[in-house]
């Protein structure tokens, strides 16, 4: 399954996708994007809309159904940069403390 979307014009991956792929929480990410507000800026990172659910649902890329913790209310998408600075934030994170790995911190 494809975790790239196309949305406002640009690839990007939704938070549940990019938390899956490696192996934190989607609550813990999004938590870790809001306490650190200043560094995802508007052009790495944007609220999912209503109607930009609706389309995703459409192109069968997610289900009607949110699935348990995850509402597209709530949804974070990040373009092609906020998912290099969470990737590497994950990374570096893994490699400073391990906290990541031990308990999918990453706050």
């Amino acid at each position: 399954m494809d975790k790239i979307y196309l949305i406002r014009g640009q690839k990007v991956m939704i938070d549940k996708d990019l938390a899956g792929l490696y192996g934190v929480t989607t609550g813990n990410l999004n938590l870790a994007v809001k306490r650190n507000k200043k560094r995802f800026p508007d052009d790495f990172i944007f609220q999912l809309t209503k109607e930009e659910y609706e389309l995703l649902t459409l192109q069968s890329a997610i289900s009607k159904k949110p699935g348990r913790g995850w509402h597209p209310q709530t949804s974070i998408c990040f373009y092609r940069a906020g998912c290099v600075y969470a990737i590497w934030h994950i990374k570096q994170r893994n490699c400073n403390t391990g906290a990541y790995t031990n308990n999918k911190s990453i706050c």
